[in-house]
């Protein structure tokens, strides 16, 4: 299987405090890959570097597909926009046409059983319906990768289950690469082919059922 993500001795600060230092790390396409670690050790930081969203004080990192899906711990929805227009919006950035895009965006909303919110605000929808439109939103621009940040956050064990479900499913049909960060080994996708420990100064082994490679991050340059 071909590298689609690549980061090599990467470093990263926020003022004077390191959170990224002298991180490698390499994923598959088609790979699951689960990162563990406590709060703090950078875990959020690295999915955005991946994005794009945050830029390496140092080191170099390559990704090589432009589609991205990218769920967060909160929905991080529009509030002045329907679930519509929510899942239309990053599709009409991708350049397609307006048909083509609420076409896209309809199937995927349908698909999490949202065909009949999709003219609904944000604020009138429960707190994983937020998280399906979301998740549409992440699906519908056919991603090469997902980046999954701690998705089940806040949600009761009914609609982790459900969550988790869908999520499953829609993996297994786009056959995206995916890396999904949270300090829960139990969330953990069933589909997880390889789990990374990132540990920082003080932090804990976790015991988890999978076999895990450990990453000491290492000092600044």
């Amino acid at each position: 299987m071909s590298v689609v993500i690549r980061m090599d001795n990467i470093h990263k600060r926020f003022g004077k405090r390191p959170v990224v230092a002298g991180f490698n790390l390499t994923v598959r396409q088609g790979e699951t890959l689960g990162m563990l670690g406590p709060s703090g050790v950078g875990k959020s930081t690295i999915l955005r570097l991946i994005a794009g969203l945050e830029t390496p004080d140092s080191g170099r990192i390559r990704v090589a597909t432009p589609r991205i899906g990218f769920v967060f711990q909160e929905a991080r929805l529009l509030p002045w926009d329907t679930a519509l227009s929510n899942v239309v919006l990053p599709l009409r950035a991708m350049g397609m046409s307006k048909p083509e895009a609420l076409e896209r965006a309809r199937q995927y909303l349908r698909r999490m059983a949202l065909s009949e919110f999709e003219d609904v605000l944000p604020s009138q929808l429960s707190g994983g319906m937020r998280q399906r439109v979301a998740l549409a939103r992440a699906f519908a621009v056919a991603p090469d990768v997902l980046l999954l940040d701690e998705p089940f956050t806040g949600l009761d064990k009914a609609l982790k289950k459900s969550i988790r479900s869908l999520l499953e499913t829609s993996i297994n049909e786009c056959g995206a690469a995916v890396v999904h960060v949270t300090h829960d080994p139990t969330e953990l996708l069933d589909r997880t082919s390889r789990i990374v420990e990132l540990k920082g100064p003080g932090s804990e082994v976790l015991e988890t059922p999978h076999r895990v490679e450990t990453i000491e991050q290492g000092q600044e340059p």
